[in-house]
């Protein structure tokens, strides 16, 4: 997923003073990966962990998640689902 004027736009943020739209750009993209890579630990050994995580970056770690945690790709949707309802539930704030 991209995250950039499209992403703001849609979630209705264009209004988000431009000084910001970056930071908050960035942050989303950080906090996800936050939260993805703890949904997809859970479950996996120490091991799986480790072996997995020396192939971050390399086109083997898809392969690795196809074969590990087959549910990777339902595990990231729900993720991104569940941040665009915070920021919809939150826009006021937001733009404030």
């Amino acid at each position: 997923m991209n995250f950039d004027e499209n992403f703001l736009q849609e979630m209705g943020l264009s209004a988000m003073p431009a000084d910001k739209k970056q930071e908050f750009l960035n942050y989303i993209q950080e906090e996800l990966e936050v939260r993805i890579g703890e949904r997809i630990s859970k479950g996996l050994t120490d091991e799986q962990l480790q072996e997995f995580d020396s192939l971050l970056g390399t086109e083997a770690a898809a392969e690795w998640l196809q074969k590990n945690r087959p549910d990777y790709r339902e595990i990231v949707n729900r993720c991104i689902e569940e941040m665009k309802d915070a920021i919809t539930k939150n826009r006021a704030k937001l733009l404030a």
